[in-house]
């Protein structure tokens, strides 16, 4: 990203953007009030394979160089970690999803893999965009809205399925 790391963590931190790059959100809000630190909650509803489920995420860990998420429905676990790192020219950011699947949702790992694959690779190609619109001026960035996606999951290999 072009961003430098300070911006990148204050737009990741902020769970709310997700629906700007996860293909799969369909709304995504702060359920709390105050400052964003550990403990804020959002709630984040999306649709995989036409079926929408809504999870609960917390914040747990907010440092300069590290963000971790919670998420949490009846269906699934998911903890997201994020990773930043100062390069020239901007910031590195490293993105892992691993999730758990409960219940029925369970039997369904094998053919959804394919789908979290499929929003893997989109959702690196939206987050790279929306963070890449912090390194211009205010008044030149571009809205991304809703006809970017929400949320990064990560590759296959990282989603621990």
């Amino acid at each position: 990203m072009t961003a430098a790391p300070g911006p990148v963590l204050g737009y990741l931190q902020d769970f709310a953007n997700a629906r700007e790059w996860d293909p799969s959100a369909r709304r995504t809000s702060r359920v709390d009030a105050g400052p964003i630190a550990p403990g804020a909650h959002w709630r984040h509803t999306r649709k995989v394979y036409g079926v929408t489920t809504e999870l609960t995420y917390t914040l747990i860990a907010a440092e300069p160089n590290r963000l971790v998420f919670h998420g949490r429905s009846e269906g699934a676990t998911c903890v997201d970690l994020v990773g930043l790192h100062h390069v020239p020219g901007g910031t590195e950011v490293t993105y892992r999803m691993e999730m758990e699947l409960h219940g029925l949702a369970k039997l369904a790992t094998p053919l959804l893999r394919g789908e979290f694959e499929r929003l893997a690779s989109s959702s690196v190609a939206l987050v790279t965009a929306a963070l890449d619109e912090l390194s211009r001026p205010a008044g030149v960035r571009r809205r991304l809205g809703s006809a970017t996606p929400n949320r990064l999951p990560t590759p296959a290999e990282e989603t621990g399925l």
